[in-house]
């Protein structure tokens, strides 16, 4: 596996993915974006990019490894730069040569609520040289929103927009549940959209989309059905969260509750979601 994020000296978020890929049996690469001291929601801290040339240089040595075969999955995240994208993209062309049966999972990390965190230029770097080699995107609500220009306010408007991205599978997080007090996960497809909701959990601390991201993208990639890979990943990362949140903790417990990550008990309601019908056109 490959993954292609942010990296913290302390947490558990952004390329600390890299471990739960690990706790599932995988070996895997890792390229830092940025390197950080904490998130930043626990305050401002050093901000560490790689220059252009060098960020470049080394995925340019990555990309002519002969070891690439080796890579079944990549996923990537927070950029530290709009400049990342051209030579992530060109990484990622170089593991699917190598390994057509790879997929790519790009989490376009640009935003949630309060609108973009990102440089735009960022994010539109994201847009448009990364999500269009995708198999899978994972964005949020506000996320998607931007991505495609369109409302998504609702489930159904999720799905409808979730079509025009790109990927074949968008999994949208943090989408409105049918029952109060939950919260929901779509995973859209051409023909199909179903929804995994659990309860919200208050107080909840970050770097969820980072686990589930890493969490969907291993279980498609040994081959699970679209339906269970996304129960399975919405259940561990729902119950490493509700256990982290019940410790006090200000960063998720992996490690402490790796178990989850491998046999989740956490029960998810599943449902299919429609999409709102297109108006048709006019003569």
């Amino acid at each position: 596996m490959l993954v292609i994020s942010s990296q913290v000296v302390r947490g558990s978020v952004g390329g600390r993915a890299g471990f739960v890929l690990e706790r599932l049996g995988h070996r895997v690469w890792q390229v830092p974006t940025v390197l950080l001291p904490w998130h930043p929601g626990h305050g401002r801290g050093t901000r560490i990019v790689a220059s252009d040339a060098d960020f470049a240089a080394l995925c340019a040595d990555l990309a002519g490894s002969p070891r690439l075969r080796e890579i079944g999955g990549i996923v990537s995240g927070y950029l530290g730069n709009a400049a990342q994208a051209g030579p992530i993209a060109a990484l990622v062309a170089a593991v699917k040569a190598a390994n057509p049966a790879a997929l790519y999972l790009c989490d376009p990390v640009i935003g949630d609520a309060g609108g973009l965190y990102v440089p735009e230029a960022t994010a539109a770097a994201i847009r448009d040289r990364l999500l269009p080699l995708a198999d899978i995107a994972t964005p949020n609500m506000t996320e998607l929103a931007w991505l495609t220009a369109a409302p998504v306010a609702g489930p159904g408007e999720a799905v409808a927009a979730a079509r025009t991205l790109g990927p074949a599978r968008v999994a949208v997080t943090s989408a409105p549940a049918m029952m109060r007090g939950k919260i929901a996960t779509l995973l859209v497809s051409a023909t199909d959209a179903v929804a995994a909701e659990n309860q919200l959990v208050a107080g909840a601390p970050s770097g969820t989309g980072d686990l589930f991201a890493a969490l969907l993208l291993q279980r498609l990639v040994i081959g699970m059905p679209d339906e269970k890979a996304l129960a399975h990943a919405v259940a561990a990362t729902f119950e490493v969260l509700v256990r982290s949140a019940r410790a006090g903790a200000d960063e998720l417990a992996l490690t402490i509750e790796q178990s989850a990550l491998v046999r989740p008990m956490a029960m998810v309601d599943i449902r299919r979601v429609a999409a709102p019908r297109r108006p048709a056109p006019q003569p």
